[in-house]
């Protein structure tokens, strides 16, 4: 039987923003994420983080830089009794590697999650501070929630309030997943 997921958007969402993050040394999660995630797998919803990461593409981190990163955020997380189930990366930008359709808004990464993990698109839940964070929800039949941070353009908090819920926070957006999937 495939469930739901949570699939957040990492920077912004999960961690400040401090662009192309790529020092482990100064993750900081948001407040309140640790334990809005710590409900999630309460409730056994699969936690899975979808992430444009083009710093790669455009030379501004390594791979190894990276893989810190984010071994640091499951820390932090783990500290505070949160866990995630996986975390997918698309390294390209069409400015330097071309398309492809893994780069959010594409779909390829939350396809390839559903079938490693046997999660059902439909039923899931797509949480970030950008449209494109969360516009995939369209193509699944999913629900995408908006968590404007102080990176998000008016435009899509605009756009978002037209075709999906918008929160103020993490914990809020949870509750919501938590509410519908009862």
């Amino acid at each position: 039987m495939t469930r739901g997921a949570a699939f957040l958007d990492r920077d912004g969402t999960i961690n400040h923003d401090t662009g192309y993050v790529s020092d482990p040394a100064t993750v900081e999660l948001l407040a309140g994420t640790a334990a809005a995630i710590r409900r999630l797998n309460e409730r056994n919803i699969p936690v899975v983080v979808v992430t444009n990461q083009s710093g790669l593409a455009r030379g501004l981190f390594t791979l190894d830089d990276y893989e810190r990163v984010r071994a640091r955020i499951e820390e932090l997380l783990a500290a505070e009794g949160a866990g995630i189930a996986a975390t997918y990366a698309c390294f390209h930008h069409p400015d330097f590697t071309g398309p492809c359709g893994c780069r959010k808004p594409g779909t390829l990464l939350f396809r390839q999650a559903a079938e490693e993990h046997g999660l059902d698109l439909a039923r899931s839940w797509f949480i970030g501070d950008r449209m494109r964070d969360i516009t995939p929800a369209l193509a699944f039949g999913g629900t995408g929630i908006l968590v404007p941070s102080t990176d998000s353009s008016p435009d899509d908090v605009t756009e978002a309030r037209r075709r999906f819920p918008v929160c103020r926070s993490l914990d809020e957006a949870v509750t919501r997943v938590i509410e519908s999937s009862r």
